[in-house]
């Protein structure tokens, strides 16, 4: 019987590295954690405290060098991270060199609704609790939110999009049938926008009038502007100044 060689080679060949690659996943799970780096990919301000978050990758241990990497649940982790409801997406790797690592994405405020217990809506449409260590600069909104809050996102999106609507209008309200009115920044007057559609025309059309009303130095006299027929612009002016 011959003996074929080139198999019982590669049966050992195959054997070593099986039990080479047992030993070193077994040591390298052994191994100690030595440090913990946490980076935000959002580009919000810290509404989560870079403290908290280590203490919620490090929960019930006293310090990372004190956790080895196979008692390390990754997945346990990143659901930890996810039941603050500051955090939109979390998630958690081990390096080679014993980094416990976090990716965190905070989520997003678009605006602060003002109500018996004040929260954020975010850009996903979601009510967002306030941050203890930082307060958002968006608009304030008040009224029937719950009942509209799908197109009160769009349209805050769309406001926050353009630089010159997002630094001019510092409050909204909606009432029950989606009307919405909106407060300027600096200005007397409020806007009558209506409800949340034709966005792009009724920001022309404002934008237009308030340079013309600029130019001819007027804007103090108005004490509405109504956006909701068309292309017109009908702006009332104060009692004192008569009616436009």
């Amino acid at each position: 019987m011959k003996i074929n060689w080139g198999l019982i080679k590669f049966l050992v060949l195959t054997t070593s590295i099986v039990v080479l690659f047992g030993f070193t996943k077994k040591r390298n799970e052994s191994r100690k954690l030595n440090k913990i780096e946490v980076e935000f990919t959002d580009e919000n301000d810290p509404f989560v405290t870079l403290n908290s978050v280590n203490k919620l990758l490090i929960q019930n241990h006293g310090s990372v060098t004190g956790i080895t990497k196979e008692k390390v649940d990754l997945k346990e982790i990143e659901l930890r991270l996810l039941k603050n409801d500051l955090i939109r997406t979390a998630q958690v790797f081990v390096t080679v060199d014993g980094t416990l690592g976090a990716r965190i994405e905070q989520r997003d405020p678009i605006a602060r609704v003002v109500a018996e217990s004040d929260f954020y809506l975010d850009a996903d449409g979601k009510e967002m609790p306030l941050s203890s260590v930082y307060s958002a600069r968006v608009p304030i909104v008040t009224g029937a939110i719950k009942n509209n809050t799908e197109l009160l996102t769009r349209l805050l999106l769309k406001l926050r999009a353009d630089p010159f609507m997002n630094h001019s209008v510092v409050g909204l309200h909606c009432s029950k049938d989606g009307i919405v009115t909106m407060k300027m920044r600096k200005q007397s007057f409020k806007v009558l926008f209506g409800k949340a559609k034709d966005v792009a025309l009724k920001f022309q059309n404002y934008k237009a009038f308030y340079q013309k009303a600029k130019m001819d130095s007027t804007l103090t006299t108005y004490e509405t502007v109504n956006l909701q027929f068309g292309d017109q612009v009908v702006a009332t002016k104060k009692q004192e100044y008569g009616t436009r």
